[in-house]
């Protein structure tokens, strides 16, 4: 059988005759169908093989081969063995199976080719993305599961009864009906905003014990290894730690390889990791699911540039598998596919809500600054002072956020607050501690002799302060209190009882063992100003995400945002509703033609290039350009600055033709050898 997943072969390929292998001739052998491991677009295609009789038996779908092409030996993979190719030339032969292992699936191999046509990509870079590099010596000591044990740990997860589901999923409104269509092995599709200080793996966790119990797989997809840590931790729990593998980038080459030739076996049912999880060959695939979907760490920074949750949907409908986001937020893509119907909305009713949510408390609008006048100024106003004094006099941990790593991060002139600059690179300065001179964070140059362009001052002050810098202020502010740091450079994954404060990054917050008793969220403007089209999406994520480590209100839990309360992600905050604050972001989208309510694909690279790519594509209708701009900051060894051009559709249908398009305008370029290397983003998360 033929798998569909390709164009037909082209005509006019290069060959190496069958005369000048010294084999038999091609018309009395099987034909493979290969995916080379080729970079040039215009090549991304199939190409035709013939198999020679020593290597009939180990070349199966699937396998790891190499052929010559173009006079060189390349790597691919066997996609299928067909009786015949369309192809009238002569056909060049099968050099080599790498190995006969098929670690490349027929649902992998069609996943990978969607996404590429979806970000107008070419295959041979997802399936880097998807399979992982052979490990040789962990092939040969791996050895498949003997069917035995396989069919005893079958039949031990089906007979799996989730515990407790009822009474847990019952706090949410279709939570139940959701796993019970799960066990029944239906395909369904659910986006769930978590409870405030929810045990969010062990939700994910009955959900893949449901999953198992009507004999499919599942994959579930987190940011970051902490979550993972927890994931793991629930899932061993719930189904047995022998029942799944995990993959991050943390695992050297040989048990990373070793692991994914665990599920591609079929040894384990499910697979649990960061976003290149997405791909994991599991069999009989039931269930996806992916942790805090508006995350940026799910967005692949290589070629084409996938987004976990995009990969997870469309895996989701190729294999008629369920569906589940789940965050503590409400992601606008999140919200676009409840609105659409595409998934079932499940959240918990608002009195529930309200019974488990923190107290929450501005800082920041006029009444205020009316009763604090410190308050307009400081970084730590009076209420918020207050909040901490109290909350660690009962005992209890207090949770900072800072929205910046680092000391002081930027500084400014102390007479005319003009930002500080290098003069070799005219990057910010920075301070990394109390006594340190003035560098670059560009380029790391010391700048002791600075002088202030606009008025010759020499004096420095700071105009962002870091986390590093905060825990000093908040250590003499609370002296005889344990002062902790949690962020790029030390991340902690907990904190025991008893109070202490705990200065953190966002996404770095530690988890307090009985909760905090106050969570103070500090330099807020930091991310309300961000020039970036999610960032009230992404100031409420973040502020979520700490505000849920807190206790309840009635257990005396207190949020304190240094924000003013008219704003609308502030809003959300003390009304706990991140799905009305994403339905408001969609609406506006929607108005203005940005994604996800519309396709948009950035085009960026030298401006010669990019305006040939755009004169070779053939868009579709209705596709409107904007631009260009400049990318970036000037490198003075560059001939040609970057530059950026969005082309935007605002029919979401249209957006599979503009991917094609640009695709195609691409392949016209690399089949000519043009100058320039050009990047094609679709549906970029960042537009400037």
């Amino acid at each position: 059988m033929v798998l569909e997943l390709f164009p037909e072969p082209r005509a006019g390929r290069r060959r190496t005759p069958a005369s000048r292998t010294g084999r038999e001739p091609a018309a009395s052998r099987p034909i493979a169908r290969l995916a080379l491991d080729v970079p040039l677009v215009h090549l991304d295609r199939p190409f035709d093989y013939v198999v020679p009789a020593e290597l009939d038996a180990a070349a199966v779908p699937g396998c790891r081969v190499r052929a010559r092409f173009a006079g060189r030996l390349v790597d691919g993979y066997l996609l299928d063995r067909v009786a015949s190719s369309e192809h009238e030339g002569t056909l060049a032969f099968v050099e080599k199976v790498v190995s006969p292992e098929p670690v490349l699936t027929p649902e992998v191999a069609r996943l990978a080719r969607a996404v590429a046509d979806r970000y107008a990509g070419t295959l041979a870079d997802v399936l880097r993305l998807a399979v992982p590099p052979r490990h040789a010596r962990a092939e040969a000591a791996t050895r498949p599961v003997d069917l035995g044990l396989r069919d005893a740990v079958d039949d031990r997860t089906t007979s799996l009864s989730p515990r407790s589901t009822a009474e847990e999923w019952g706090a949410y409104q279709g939570g139940v009906e959701f796993l019970a269509a799960l066990r029944r092995g239906e395909p369904a599709r659910a986006v769930l905003t978590v409870l405030p200080g929810e045990d969010w793996p062990a939700r994910l966790a009955e959900a893949v014990a449901s999953t198992i119990h009507s004999g499919r797989g599942a994959v579930l997809v987190v940011p970051d290894a902490r979550d993972l840590e927890r994931l793991e931790s629930a899932l061993a729990t719930a189904i047995g730690a022998d029942v799944f593998v995990a993959l991050h980038n943390a695992l050297g080459p040989a048990e990373r390889y070793r692991r994914f030739l665990r599920a591609s076996r079929g040894d384990v049912r499910v697979v649990v990791g960061t976003r290149a999880a997405a791909f994991a060959p599991v069999r009989g695939l039931g269930l996806v699911a992916i942790w805090d979907d508006g995350d940026d760490l799910h967005a692949e920074p290589r070629a084409p540039y996938p987004h976990a949750l995009q990969v997870l949907l469309t895996r989701s409908q190729l294999e008629g598998a369920g569906a589940l986001v789940a965050a503590g937020s409400r992601s606008v893509e999140a919200q676009l596919l409840v609105q659409t119907r595409w998934a079932q909305e499940v959240t918990a009713p608002r009195d529930a809500v309200r019974a488990r949510a923190p107290a929450v408390t501005p800082v920041g609008d006029d009444i205020d600054r009316a009763r604090d006048e410190a308050a307009a100024t400081a970084r730590l106003p009076s209420l918020a002072w207050r909040t901490a004094r109290d909350t660690l006099a009962g005992g209890a941990p207090v949770l900072v956020q800072v929205p910046r790593r680092g000391y002081v991060p930027s500084v400014s002139c102390v007479e005319c607050h003009t930002p500080a600059r290098c003069g070799r690179c005219a990057g910010p300065l920075e301070l990394r501690s109390a006594h340190a001179v003035a560098a670059c964070r560009w380029c790391g140059r010391p700048s002791a002799d600075f002088a202030c362009p606009r008025c010759g001052g020499r004096r420095l002050r700071a105009s962002i302060v870091g986390s590093g810098r905060t825990a000093e202020e908040l250590g003499r502010a609370f002296p005889g209190v344990a002062v902790r740091t949690s962020g790029r450079d030390s991340i902690l994954s907990t904190v025991e009882e008893g109070p202490a404060l705990v200065v953190a990054t966002p996404g770095a917050e530690p988890v307090a063992a009985g909760g905090y008793g106050a969570v103070l969220l500090l330099d807020t403007w930091a991310l309300l100003t961000r020039a970036d089209l999610r960032a009230t999406e992404e100031a409420l994520r973040r502020w979520l995400a700490a505000a849920t480590l807190a206790r309840p209100a009635s257990s005396g839990g207190r949020v304190v945002v240094v924000a003013d309360g008219a704003l609308a992600p502030v809003q959300a905050l003390l009304r706990w509703d991140p799905a009305g604050l994403a339905a408001r972001e969609l609406a506006e989208r929607r108005e203005l033609g940005f994604p996800p309510a519309a396709r948009m694909a950035s085009v960026t690279g030298p401006a010669a290039a990019v305006a040939d790519l755009l004169a070779l594509a053939e868009l579709p209708e209705g596709a409107v350009t904007l631009g260009p701009v400049p990318v970036g900051r000037p490198q003075p060894s560059e001939s040609e600055p970057e530059e950026r051009v969005l082309v935007r559709v605002a029919n979401r249908s249209a957006g599979p033709a503009l991917a094609s398009a640009l695709h195609a305008a691409a392949g016209v370029r690399s089949a000519r050898k043009s100058e320039g290397t050009v990047r094609v983003q679709v549906d970029p998360r960042e537009l400037w």
